[in-house]
């Protein structure tokens, strides 16, 4: 007897608990229901900060038989399901001092305003959120944005007058409205799975009481909230759908557990004077390593079950400064290290600190590409973006910048090879690319001047 077909709609609902189910075969056709017969394509963008050392970036040989650089080398299990994509630039950024007028730009090639206060003018729409515009009605979460800091405040007067505010966004709704990040996993996780959706608490001070209030929620899982469902669910489907939902709940408890023990407190070795840190506030996990993972895996969810297919992560700020000691042999911050001025020691901590962002990628994208979606994987049905809106940390270089363009976008990007495009090509031309592959059919974005060549 055939399966029962189920609505691509379906969510499973209990007390406070709304959870949305990945793609499954059984899922009727869109003739018969006006619902996807097949997964969509989501598109992700990843910042890294602080750029990169060129030349342990910039690899040598052409087209498929380019060598993976030792900041490349984490995706080397990766290496035909990305792209290194050269040359892109954003014009507009040149000669603006420091970091902060390049982030709100990564994504929008605008023109990034000095101002005073919180009066901001990022110069443009960043093309996530056109994106989330044009298809977020639908998703349950039109975008999904997350982080792993707060948000800074003031101005930089050493970095040409700008707000630090830019540094702490690289999604706009439009050019005075940013869009904000979640930073605490739990809250995080909420939003995908609670129908009483936590609002996004970014930059919130960790003593702020709406904070704690926030996080003393029903600590029962949200799969024992819908259980009876899930088992009637099972039955309804397939074999492979059955296979394919216990995958998905065990990810959704694993996720959970994950995130209960980061709320508890962990006893911790810190040598007397060197590097003590301060206890995190109520939430934040206080492994960083952990704590983006936590976020990447939550991201994961996020497009798997369809809740949402446009996503940004911030691995860091611009400037971050954090404490980068749970790197091996690195000290400090990686801000200061990035200006390294060539001294060999300081130079290899940048070095560190750049590699061990690619890592995160690379396990991002793993988690992608381990998910099943009827003989394709969430990896193939994305176009997830990853790289900086500086080319050196050292210099601030605007030129070239580190951008790399990893899955296969429903079968419409061929990947696994070094794209070197005429110098100063607009990084806009990339984010027009994409919009048309999402189904979007702007004729510019930006400053873009048509889209990239041979990306297919």
């Amino acid at each position: 007897m055939p399966a029962k077909k189920i609505s691509r709609r379906t969510i499973l609902r209990g007390t406070g608990a709304a959870l949305a189910l990945p793609w499954l075969e059984s899922m009727a056709p869109a003739a018969a229901t006006n619902q996807l017969s097949e997964p969509p394509l989501r598109s992700v963008f990843l910042y890294m900060p602080n750029g990169v050392v060129p030349e342990l970036w910039t690899p040598a040989g052409d087209a498929e038989q380019f060598e993976l650089t030792p900041h490349l080398k984490p995706l080397r299990d990766l290496r035909n399901d990305f792209s290194l994509l050269e040359n892109l630039w954003n014009a507009k950024t040149v000669g603006r001092n420091g970091h902060w007028p390049k982030v709100p730009a990564w994504l929008s090639g605008g023109y990034v305003e000095r101002t005073s206060g919180d009066d901001l003018d990022a110069g443009g729409t960043s093309v996530d959120q056109l994106m989330a515009q044009k298809l977020g009605d639908r998703t349950a979460l039109p975008s999904f944005e997350l982080g792993v800091e707060s948000t800074r405040a003031g101005i930089d007067t050493a970095g040409g007058g700008f707000a630090r505010m830019y540094g702490s966004f690289i999604s706009w709704r439009d050019p005075h409205t940013p869009v904000a990040k979640e930073i605490v996993p739990q809250l995080a996780f909420d939003r995908l799975f609670r129908s009483n959706k936590a609002p996004v608490i970014s930059g919130m001070d960790p003593n702020d009481p709406r904070l704690l209030t926030s996080l003393q929620r029903d600590e029962t899982s949200v799969l024992d909230l819908v259980r009876d469902q899930a088992k009637a669910l099972r039955k309804q489907g397939s074999s492979g759908d059955r296979v394919r939902l216990d995958e998905y709940f065990e990810s959704v408890r694993s996720v959970e557990q994950r995130l209960e023990a980061s709320l508890k407190p962990q006893k911790r070795w810190i040598n007397a004077g060197k590097f003590p840190l301060e206890r995190p506030g109520p939430g934040i996990p206080q492994s960083r390593p952990d704590h983006l993972r936590l976020m990447m895996d939550i991201m994961v969810l996020a497009l798997w079950s369809d809740t949402t297919r446009i996503g940004t992560i911030m691995t860091a700020d611009a400037q971050t400064n954090d404490d980068y000691s749970f790197i091996g042999g690195m000290r400090g911050g990686m801000h200061s290290v990035s200006h390294h001025a060539e001294e060999p020691v300081q130079k290899k901590k940048y070095e560190m600190c750049v590699t061990w962002h690619v890592e995160q990628v690379a396990y991002f994208l793993k988690r992608l590409k381990s998910l099943d979606e009827g003989g394709t994987t969430l990896l193939d049905n994305s176009q997830v973006m990853f790289g900086c809106g500086i080319k050196c940390g050292n210099l601030h270089l605007e030129h070239d910048l580190p951008i790399a363009l990893a899955g296969g976008g429903k079968g419409t990007i061929k990947q696994g090879r070094r794209l070197r495009y005429p110098k100063e090509t607009p990084l806009c031309n990339l984010y027009l690319s994409m919009l048309q592959r999402m189904g979007i059919e702007e004729k510019s974005f930006g400053d873009s001047t048509g889209v990239l060549s041979n990306l297919g």
